[in-house]
């Protein structure tokens, strides 16, 4: 395994933050860069959490703990490096493994959750209130990686956006874009997934 140079770390970490927090910043657009100078670096006193990171993990799997945690905390704004580093593999182990069962993770929410449910009626909008599938969500019974999906498949953002201007769901309409690049499915194979469950369960 080719290990990451610390600095090179601690640009995947500002070029992810930046992602996964500033609307504008896409990281597979602007390559990961990000203003940071070996300058800066140095002189920061928790780089000593990038030094121990780049030990442990390759480029690729630095740019997976990075995602992992900031897709899987409450507020990546705030996330600390600190704090990554001491419970991010936890999260990182978590993350992998919802990722490598995703059609199962998919298949079993989908179920609990929609199984004689009005499938339209789960996405309706009744003035400003959230649709009972942002409550789904927020009540941990569906995960961010099923409403990217399920995105994926019928586009409900678009139309959530133009409908809803509430703290909470332009923060979830923030994260389902940000997630979706970093999501890489067969959306047919998804889809049919879907079908079969909300005919059968109807």
């Amino acid at each position: 395994m080719i290990k990451v140079q610390p600095f090179d770390c601690y640009k995947s970490y500002l070029g992810l933050k930046n992602h996964f927090t500033k609307e504008k910043y896409d990281y597979h657009r602007y390559g990961g860069k990000s203003r940071a100078s070996l300058q800066s670096f140095y002189k920061r006193k928790d780089r000593f959490f990038f030094e121990k990171l780049s030990r442990q993990k390759d480029d690729n799997q630095v740019v997976e703990f990075f995602v992992a945690a900031f897709t899987s905390c409450d507020d990546p704004q705030s996330l600390w490096i600190g704090e990554i580093v001491r419970n991010g593999e936890q999260n990182y182990t978590d993350w992998k493994r919802r990722l490598q069962s995703l059609s199962y993770t998919f298949k079993t929410e989908i179920e609990d959750v929609f199984t004689d449910k009005d499938f339209d009626g789960m996405f309706s909008i009744e003035g400003t209130r959230h649709p009972q599938i942002i409550k789904e969500h927020l009540s941990k019974n569906i995960s961010l990686e099923t409403m990217v999906i399920l995105n994926k498949i019928i586009g409900f953002k678009d139309d959530f956006d133009k409908k809803l201007s509430d703290p909470v769901w332009k923060f979830l309409s923030m994260r389902i874009n940000k997630y979706n690049s970093f999501i890489h499915i067969d959306v047919f194979k998804f889809k049919s997934i879907l079908k079969e469950i909300i005919i059968n369960g109807s």
